[in-house]
């Protein structure tokens, strides 16, 4: 059973000549296909026990074509000659009605470096799998008198890009990944966990953090609102760290003058230093980018000053420079993005981060986070399931959620230590960051 899983994904070479029939037949200066295909499960729990699991097998083929100086992109999620004879004169048909305008270039063949991606096992993962990994948490939660809930998913898929420049990229990848929370009668606790690999999810471990958590966090009090010194763990950094991107690391929001980054100028402490790297096998790694441009690594912020930003095909073309393979599907209005990011740790050990914080706030994990102002890196959130006080160096109780308005450079400008462990982030929806937990000398609380 374990084999079939592995090998249903289409065959390279049969996405080649695939991608090849639909390339010569198109009758556009310039096509690109793009094919992604995904195999994916999830076992949802509840109150101590799995109530849901479900699984999907998809493709999607999309095909984007340059007419007489005119973009159509068109898509389909089948694998056969007269979807794709479909999906190819649709797209020509869409350029054909369009007016003439910015044309996002489209890349030639450039080598790739490999990127570690893929894992039998998880790619082999079965229901039965996720379900002994939730009977752990479940089971411990219920020993403690508390309710686990959460998800646990597993997934492969790959993405093969290729264009009449005479481009053809293709990768594997996997992942998984697993969120729980766990509520008591007055409180409650969350952790999460991703990987590559499923075996390296261990399910002993997040069952006693997410339980510990729980259980320190029951009957919260108050606090006043105010100026606080804080320590933020791994998820609130991935948190911020993701906003930073959507917010201002973009070669687009750059040129659109409503970036917070401010290139050459010291905007962070000396201590923070982030970059993206789609190569580095302790992320999510990818070959090339959703352009089919090859990976590299960009350094971001280098020991507090803004240093680089990530460019797409179109960006860089403004900019009269090269793409640095951050992509996505183009065209697109949202610009290239940063989605393999990772923060450099400290010398610390994360419990140790609040030993001499006279009174402050642990902050587990943030939660409903928006954007108050991108160019001033402003952000607005609440603490979410463990937020603790800290007085002379100990954590000393619980206290109530509180809504935080601050500025993220700000924040960070305030950096007084970093753990040297990191955790893997996977995002909701694209990409992940590395981190370690962080000190800030100053964090703001409205409410």
């Amino acid at each position: 059973m374990k084999s079939i899983e592995v090998a249903r994904l289409t065959d390279e070479g049969e996405l080649k000549l695939f991608t090849a029939g639909l390339l010569e037949r198109s009758p556009a200066q310039q096509t690109e296909v793009m094919v992604t295909e995904w195999d994916s499960a999830l076992t949802r729990f509840a109150n101590n026990g799995i109530h849901q699991n479900v699984a999907e097998r998809n493709v999607s083929v999309r095909v984007r074509v340059v007419k007489d100086g005119k973009t159509g992109v068109a898509s389909i999620n089948q694998l056969n000659e007269s979807a794709a004879t479909d999906v190819l004169k649709r797209a020509v048909t869409i350029a054909d009605l369009q007016s003439r305008g910015e044309v996002v270039p489209m890349p030639g063949p450039a080598p790739t470096r490999p990127a570690e991606a893929w894992s039998d096992a998880t790619a082999a993962a079965t229901p039965e799998e996720r379900a002994d990994f939730v009977e752990t948490v479940c089971v411990n939660a219920g020993r403690a008198g508390l309710k686990a809930f959460g998800a646990f998913s597993t997934s492969a898929g790959q993405l093969a890009i290729a264009n009449s420049l005479g481009v053809f990229h293709h990768q594997r990848s996997t992942q998984a990944t697993v969120n729980s929370v766990v509520m008591g009668d007055a409180g409650s606790g969350y952790a999460d966990r991703g990987a590559i690999d499923v075996s390296e999810l261990d399910k002993n471990e997040l069952a006693a953090e997410v339980i510990d958590k729980a259980q320190r966090n029951q009957n919260a009090q108050p606090v006043e609102p105010g100026v606080y010194e804080v320590v933020l763990e791994e998820y609130a950094v991935a948190e911020m760290l993701e906003f930073m991107s959507f917010m201002g690391f973009s070669a687009l929001a750059a040129q659109e003058e409503r970036s917070f980054m401010r290139l050459g100028e010291k905007i962070t402490g000396d201590q923070v230093s982030i970059w993206d790297d789609g190569l580095d096998r302790t992320g999510l790694p990818a070959s090339f980018d959703f352009e089919g441009v090859p990976k590299q690594r960009v350094d971001l912020i280098t020991g507090g000053v803004a240093s680089g930003l990530v460019y797409d095909m179109q960006t860089a073309q403004r900019a009269g420079r090269e793409s640095t393979g951050h992509g996505l599907p183009a065209p697109n209005t949202e610009g290239p993005f940063a989605v393999n990011l990772f923060m450099q740790p400290g010398t610390a050990a994360k419990a140790e981060l609040a030993s001499d914080i006279k009174r402050g706030i642990w902050v587990t994990r943030f939660w409903y986070v928006r954007i108050v102002h991108p160019k001033a890196s402003i952000i607005t959130g609440m603490t979410r399931e463990g937020t603790f006080l800290i007085e002379n160096g100990r954590i000393t109780r619980p206290v109530k959620d509180l809504r935080f308005t601050q500025s993220v450079l700000e924040a960070l400008q305030g950096t007084l230590a970093l753990s040297r462990s990191t955790k893997l982030e996977i995002g909701e929806f694209i990409g992940a960051s590395r981190v370690p937990a962080v000190r800030l000398k100053a964090f703001t609380f409205t409410s």
